[in-house]
């Protein structure tokens, strides 16, 4: 479970989240909206510690994250909003084994999950491609794909499917029907609700660094005043 107690973060004289309170119960899926700047990746950096709070506490799986983000880090698989961030390697099958790697997995199960994280967004054979050459959108999909090899216990996206081709946003939402299925906890950050709706147990929306509204999908109706379409 990721559980967020009393969260308070500022930047400088501007306050980024106010006392925000949430708990992300295992194997939820779950989707965070609100318009730019209503604190939705501020929130989920918390979860792994990329940040730490000025008051409040983030814990995962009942350890706090400021104490020791890396248990937190191998729990959370986490999706940046700009992919280029977090890509650490020359190649495609190189970055997406650093973590597998990191966790000092034997070959054949690291071989086993780069693999299958790579069909999962249509990027089958090509782990020698040169990073650098790829296009903005094949590096959102190396950078899912890096998240999904770790087989996290909870998977945080934002905004993952930016930049996607209709074929590969399939590809994802379908292994993503599957991590779900499996027990996996999903998180994520959109603004496009487009065959996300009817999947999500729950949506929560952000309003100035508040909760301003929070339930299952046909309780809360139309999203529009949160910076999204309503709409499936």
């Amino acid at each position: 479970m990721i559980t967020v107690d009393g969260l308070t973060h500022r930047f400088g004289e501007s306050v980024a989240l106010g006392d925000v309170s949430l708990r992300i119960p295992d194997g939820e899926f779950c989707l965070l909206v609100g318009p730019n700047g209503s604190g939705k990746t501020t929130l989920v950096r918390h979860f792994n510690a990329l940040l730490e709070p000025d008051s409040g506490t983030v814990t995962v799986d009942g350890t706090d994250v400021t104490e020791d983000p890396l248990a937190a880090r191998r729990s959370i698989g986490m999706v940046f909003q700009q992919p280029r961030d977090q890509l650490v390697a020359a190649t495609v099958g190189a970055d997406v084994a650093f973590g597998p790697e990191n966790l000092g997995l034997d070959r054949g199960e690291i071989d086993r999950r780069v693999a299958s994280a790579l069909s999962a967004v249509e990027l089958d054979g090509r782990e020698n491609d040169h990073i650098d050459a790829l296009s903005g959108g094949e590096q959102a999909r190396v950078a899912i794909a890096g998240a999904l090899a770790m087989e996290p216990t909870h998977l945080v996206l934002d905004e993952p499917f930016a930049g996607l081709d209709l074929r590969a946003r399939r590809s994802l939402l379908a292994r993503l029907d599957d991590l779900h299925e499996a027990g996996t906890s999903i998180v994520v950050v959109t603004h496009d609700l487009r065959d996300l709706r009817e999947r999500t147990d729950r949506i929560v929306a952000l309003s100035d660094g508040e909760i301003a509204a929070d339930g299952p999908p046909a309780d809360l109706g139309a999203l529009e005043p949160y910076g999204v379409d309503g709409g499936c």
